[in-house]
């Protein structure tokens, strides 16, 4: 195996890459020779096979929001307003406090 300590940054990136691509070719191409096994041994017995092939669950990507309250002491704690409410706005909305007042 070769020495990776000598390789430059590009260099082992250029490695990586080359490993996954290579890696992911015998990955589908052990994967067809298993389809092909199956289908035979079914057919050796009279059986038919119907493989599906389930594609990769998409995933929605959500688009960052900006905050939309900031903490009025303490600006680097904000909130979007989406999701649980963070404990320092609870705890200023218990002492009777408006959530309009930390709008940003």
């Amino acid at each position: 195996m070769n020495d990776l300590s000598n390789l430059s940054v590009s260099e082992l990136q250029a490695v990586i890459d080359n490993a996954a691509a290579a890696l992911k070719i015998k990955q589908d191409s052990e994967r067809k020779d298993v389809y092909a096994k199956i289908k035979e041994l079914a057919a050796s017995v009279g059986a038919t096979v119907d493989i599906y092939v389930a594609d990769k669950k998409e995933t929605r990507k959500m688009a960052k929001v900006d905050p939309k309250f900031r903490h009025p002491t303490d600006a680097s704690l904000t909130w979007t307003g989406r999701g649980l409410t963070p404990k320092w706005m609870r705890a200023l909305l218990d002492e009777g406090r408006d959530k309009s007042e930390f709008l940003i």
